[in-house]
């Protein structure tokens, strides 16, 4: 047990670790919404989206989370609009928008020439930070959490069904919209531990795991937080020991629990649905092969 704690006596492993569990926290409550509303790809689109603002901000010299969370508002806005006065779907806006924002930002980052690596921008350096990030990224998301905890009954109405929830006089507008900016929070607090493109995993994988594992919500955000925050800690230890950068590890440390997940889940899994099936086929077959008496 010694030697795999080892990395936790060291301060930038402690930093990172903290920086770890503080942004999962934040992700996986607010995946457990994304998954039940359908919103994965949302997610993905902002994350995308806010490169050039991250460009931008570099290049007139003011904080990066300014310009990532200007270009991520503007993303969801612009998709939300775009959605609701055309015929096309809601997917379909979001797969041009931050394919165009994110092409944006590569070609302004070629030619503004800012002082940063793009692999930083797109995938963090949480080797790297100190304690005055995670405080930042800490205070961050509290304020999102804080936000979805308050309202989430009226964002889980919403989620199932917006059009009861418009006839019951709910401001679905205001709750659309308020999403999208706590899911713009989110991801730029995790911009400098993950980076835009891992956020996505971050994002998804602890609400779908525990989608898979229980039909209530309350306990699937309990159960999003405990998984996110083990594969967090989880992932950071074994980068350490395996000498790998510690945001991919907890990634795929994530993919992992969500194929067992997806295969073995008590109830939704793909075997256990699959055994459970096959016993209910042969009770019904040697029913049928009773005599009648």
């Amino acid at each position: 047990m010694s030697l795999i704690l080892e990395p936790l006596t060291l301060e930038f492993m402690q930093q990172a670790l903290a920086m770890a569990v503080v942004i999962t926290i934040a992700a996986s409550v607010l995946s457990c919404l994304l998954v039940l509303r359908g919103w994965a790809l949302m997610g993905d689109a902002i994350s995308h989206a806010v490169l050039p603002g991250i460009v931008i901000a570099y290049a007139i010299g003011i904080p990066v989370v300014i310009g990532a969370f200007l270009a991520g508002l503007l993303c969801s806005l612009a998709t939300g609009y775009l959605s609701e006065n055309s015929r096309l779907k809601e997917d379909t806006v979001m797969g041009v928008v931050f394919s165009g924002m994110f092409g944006l930002g590569i070609l302004l980052f070629s030619m503004l020439h800012i002082d940063a690596h793009l692999h930083e921008i797109l995938f963090g350096d949480i080797l790297g930070l100190i304690w005055s990030d995670v405080a930042k990224t800490g205070v961050i998301a509290l304020i999102a959490c804080s936000i979805i905890l308050v309202k989430r009954k009226d964002l889980l109405v919403m989620a199932f069904d917006p059009q009861h929830a418009r006839t019951i006089g709910m401001p679905v507008g205001v709750l659309h919209y308020g999403l999208l900016v706590v899911l713009s929070i989110v991801i730029v607090a995790g911009l400098k531990a993950v980076g835009i493109i891992l956020i996505i995993a971050l994002l998804i994988a602890p609400g779908a795991i525990a989608h898979l594992l229980t039909d209530r919500f309350d306990r699937m955000l309990m159960v999003a937080v405990a998984v996110g925050v083990a594969c967090a800690a989880a992932g950071v230890i074994a980068s350490f020991h395996f000498d790998s950068v510690p945001a991919p590890t907890i990634v795929l440390a994530l993919m992992i629990v969500f194929v067992l997940t997806f295969l073995f889940a008590p109830t939704h899994g793909l075997v256990t649905r699959t055994i459970t099936s096959k016993r209910t086929i042969a009770v019904a077959g040697a029913d049928s092969a009773r005599p009648d008496s």
